[in-house]
């Protein structure tokens, strides 16, 4: 993975004193891996949740029933609620989402095999990102943490 993209977020975060958690759905806990993978990180990152089926966006992590219902667990607005119920229960700063269809299977016209949202709570905004990447499973996956991982990078450089 990107390691130098994640050491420059993991300084980024020690030097602005952030926390910072993860809810992950199609990446499995790789994000998490990813921001765990450098020494140190323990001051930054509190801990996060692979929320990979709908029961457990629901009922562990708080993604509302209308939302999944309505939008569907691959969609801006369960990204959203993900990282904003994610920073809240972990208290964090900085909460971090990631859901999509990695594939091979499970995509649709509307939802694409690729589909991917990635979701970053900080203070009182939160920025939703739409991207639709291209490859075979694992591509999908470690191209959607690096995507968030520099969605990070790119916000803290601006605090």
């Amino acid at each position: 993975m990107n390691d130098d993209l994640t050491r420059r977020v993991g300084k980024l975060l020690s030097e602005s004193n952030m926390t910072i958690g993860v809810c992950e759905s199609c990446t499995g806990g790789m994000l998490g891996a990813m921001i765990t993978s450098i020494p140190g990180s323990s001051k930054y990152f509190m801990g996060g949740v692979i929320a990979y089926s709908d029961l457990v966006k629901s009922k562990v992590v708080g993604v509302r029933a209308g939302t999944l219902k309505h939008f569907g667990a691959v969609s801006s607005k369960a990204a959203k609620e993900m990282a904003l119920t994610v920073k809240k229960k972990i208290q964090t700063d900085i909460g971090v989402s990631i859901t999509g269809i990695a594939g091979p299977g499970g995509g649709t016209t509307e939802k694409p095999v690729g589909l991917v949202y990635i979701a970053l709570a900080i203070k009182n905004k939160v920025v939703v990102k739409r991207f639709t990447f291209k490859g075979g499973r694992q591509r999908i996956r470690r191209t959607a943490c690096k995507h968030a991982m520099d969605l990070l990078r790119k916000v803290l450089n601006g605090i």
